[in-house]
């Protein structure tokens, strides 16, 4: 009985609850960066293809 009552009194599993909030949002700004640096670097392809199949009637204007 005394060691129930003393796994009742232990709060160090209050910590670890704060470890892994502390990951999960952590988690979600890394997700959350990787999601919007591969929508730009897509744009920048896609921007550079669209550069090249124009070839050399490409003007200044197409190719930033």
């Amino acid at each position: 009985m005394k060691t129930f009552i003393n796994m009742l009194r232990d709060d160090s599993g209050a910590s670890a609850a704060e470890y892994a909030l502390i990951l999960a949002i952590i988690g979600g700004a890394i997700a959350l960066a990787a999601i919007t640096l591969g929508k730009t670097i897509g744009n920048s392809l896609n921007a550079g293809a669209s550069c090249i199949a124009k070839g050399s009637s490409a003007v200044a204007a197409d190719c930033p």
